[in-house]
């Protein structure tokens, strides 16, 4: 609970640490139920990058539709997935994201996130 409070005061990050089914993920969904925000969840897996926290570029996609004469590919953005950090940082309002499994991913992601 104190390192709860300290987190939404300081307006710091918090990061759980602990054995798998010890309530870390329903404790992201409590606390933003019990503020009333948004929770955005990013599962991770070993391949997962930061940079496709932020968003995914589909060029094999963009390379078809050139070939095919899609006029769809004069606009990247077409070809852009946004990830989830890319919703947190967009939304309007404060939202908890919930970064699931993190220790699933490289040894480097949590310093690739900073």
């Amino acid at each position: 609970n104190l390192a709860v409070n300290a987190s939404i005061t300081l307006e710091r990050p918090l990061i759980i640490k602990g054995e798998p089914g010890t309530g870390k993920t329903m404790l992201a969904f409590e606390v933003a139920d019990a503020l009333g925000k948004d929770l955005i969840t990013w599962h991770v897996k070993s391949s997962t990058t930061a940079q496709q926290g932020l968003y995914e570029y589909d060029a094999v996609s963009r390379l078809r539709d050139s070939q095919l004469g899609d006029e769809r590919v004069s606009n990247i953005s077409n070809y852009i997935e946004k990830g989830k950090l890319w919703d947190a940082f967009e939304s309007k309002k404060q939202v908890v994201l919930l970064i699931d499994e993190i220790d699933k991913a490289d040894i480097e992601f949590p310093n690739d996130l900073l």
